[in-house]
């Protein structure tokens, strides 16, 4: 394949991608700021940034057709840096919903964002990086935003909250222009952000499960754990039998390698149900039963 041949390939993903989802995606208008967003439902809900709406609970969208509409928010979860929209007049097209978890570096990625309403903005570039992680912050609870998209394909602040897309048009993030970092950064769509957006459509909120512990990843006698290095008096972890130096390795029958391991446990369904810990204490396997809170 000569040069010619190969960029004419490439030219007709990204002018592909970028015809299917341009009209799904749209600038998006709040008191105090802007985004973008991508429709995801044939019924007008859209999903951005939890970052690009702030406090507000609507604002206006203005669609690369020149349609505007008035949205309201659904539910936005800060510690995920996502949020769900409603348009009032729904009309755009639907953008498909991919999986992140099966993107590898180096594959090919078209960010598409709408800022400031000005009929698209479309930026291609590759995945340079997988398995980032992104502090998040609600108030004072910080959060590990895990398994972070790296693109280089370029984004300002009004692509936030817009549509990145693997070259069959799938979207599989959602991109967060993060000021003082200087990558392209996304949230990935997998299962666990799918449930975030189950619970922000059904609730409009996301409820999170609490254990009470802090933990560090250690590595000892050839197995990978958390180290307990606090937990919180009366806590679930507490009331388990869970205690400093304890090094858990399993929760619910899934290993315990890294913290963002235990946080993907701890959403809604795990909240009220027994979940079996497995440690090591004392160079001694020890099992405990533990019933996650929910946070408030």
């Amino acid at each position: 394949m000569d040069t010619s041949e190969a960029l004419d390939a490439y030219s007709r993903v990204v002018t592909g991608v970028a015809a299917d989802l341009l009209p799904s995606v749209a600038a998006l208008s709040v008191r105090n700021g802007a985004g973008s967003a991508v429709t995801f439902t044939q019924d007008g809900f859209l999903l951005t940034n939890a970052h690009v709406v702030g406090g507000n609970s609507g604002g206006t969208a203005a669609f690369a057709d020149g349609t505007e509409s008035k949205f309201d928010v659904i539910g936005a979860d800060p510690l995920s840096d996502l949020a769900v929209v409603r348009v009032h007049q729904p009309g755009a097209p639907a953008a498909p919903l991919g999986d992140a978890d099966t993107l590898r570096i180096g594959q090919l990625v078209v960010a598409v964002g709408n800022p400031m309403g000005l009929a698209g903005s479309v930026t291609a570039g590759v995945v340079s990086g997988l398995g980032r992680s992104l502090p998040a912050r609600d108030g004072r609870r910080i959060r590990i935003i895990d398994n972070v998209i790296q693109t280089d394909a370029a984004l300002n602040p009004g692509n936030s909250g817009g549509a990145l897309a693997d070259s069959t048009g799938k979207v599989v993030g959602v991109n967060t222009a993060v000021a003082g970092y200087g990558l392209g950064l996304a949230v990935p769509i997998n299962s666990t952000t799918r449930h975030i957006i189950g619970e922000l459509l059904a609730h409009g909120r996301v409820r999170r499960a609490w254990l009470g512990v802090a933990a560090v990843p250690v590595k000892t006698g050839g197995r990978q754990g958390l180290r307990v290095v606090e937990v919180v008096p009366g806590s679930p972890a507490g009331l388990a039998g869970i205690y400093l130096g304890d090094i858990l390795l399993t929760a619910g029958g899934k290993p315990l390698e890294t913290v963002q391991a235990l946080q993907r446990l701890m959403l809604g369904p795990a909240i009220g149900t027994k979940m079996p810990i497995t440690l090591l204490r004392r160079n001694a396997l020890v099992d405990v039963i533990t019933v996650p809170a929910e946070l408030s």
